[in-house]
Parts: C-alpha cells; sequence; structure tokens
C-alpha cells in the first residue's frame, strides 16, 4: 500500500491553527468530511480521543499519527497537517509535535490500517524527509514531498 493511494492535496492542511490536541484532531477530521470521505465530524474525533486514552499516538521526533476504527465508512482514509510552532500531543518524548498523519479506517479492517500505520511510520523515520515537510512551502510542495517519499518505498 502507497500512502498516495490514500492521501490526496485537499486532505492536506499546511499550518494547523489549533494549540490543542483535540484541536488538531478537530481540524484534520474536518478536512476530510468537506472532502467527503468522513460522514461526521464529531464523531471521528470522538473515535480518536477514545484512542488517545489507550496512549498518546504522538510517537516522538515531533511525529504524531492520531488513527482509529469507524462504522459506516468503506475505506481507509488520511489526512495530514503541519504545525510549524508546534503543538502539545503528549508525545512520548514529551517535545512540540509538528507533523500529523490522521488515519481512519473501516471498523473491521485490522490488516489494511496497521499496513497503513507501518508505511507512515517508517517514512517519517527519516529525519530529512522530515525536514523537507518543515520547510514546505505551501500545500501543493507537501504533497510533493510526500509523493516523492512514498516512491521511495
Amino acid at each position: 500500500m502507497k500512502i498516495m493511494d490514500i492521501l490526496d492535496e485537499t486532505s492536506i492542511i499546511q499550518d494547523l491553527y489549533s494549540t490543542s490536541k483535540k484541536g488538531v484532531l478537530e481540524e484534520l477530521s474536518n478536512v476530510l468530511v468537506q472532502g467527503g470521505k468522513l460522514p461526521d465530524r464529531d464523531k471521528v474525533v470522538e473515535v480518536l480521543l477514545e484512542r488517545e486514552k489507550l496512549g498518546s499516538t504522538g510517537i516522538g521526533d515531533g511525529i504524531a499519527i492520531p488513527h482509529g476504527k469507524m462504522k459506516g465508512i468503506k475505506g481507509l482514509v488520511t489526512s495530514f497537517g503541519r504545525s510549524i510552532k508546534g503543538i502539545n500531543f503528549e508525545s512520548i518524548d514529551n517535545k512540540p509535535t509538528h507533523l500529523f498523519f490522521l488515519l481512519v479506517a473501516p471498523e473491521n479492517s485490522a490488516g489494511i490500517h496497521l499496513k497503513a500505520l507501518a508505511r507512515i511510520s517508517r517514512i517519517l523515520k527519516d529525519p530529512s524527509f522530515r525536514n523537507r515537510l518543515m520547510e514546505a512551502r505551501d500545500r501543493q510542495d507537501l504533497f510533493s514531498i510526500i509523493a516523492e517519499e512514498d516512491e521511495k518505498f
């Protein structure tokens, strides 16, 4: 599975304005609802916050991959957001989080969900890739950088 199979340019937020975990989840969910990929922002945020109670999806190095499963959706969807200032996402390293990939999967789709998480985690391990994302000028630049990195694996 490629990230480009589940991410499109309209699902990228170049500069998140929220300063809280819930606010970021709302922004990242809202872009998917506006794009017709998810039916209800509040339900999505509820699912994501429930998952966060199990442990933060802030994995360190300025990265978070909030994710959850929902009834009533047909396929895996994702959005990406960047916070230049960084926010407290309760990451395991207690540092601000800047790069967010949000994943929402159908309720009965463990395999595809885990493959997407693994792929995103793998490409985000590269510090030069993270730096390029932070230096990107706009949404198109972010999308191109992600697409280019996605082709390497």
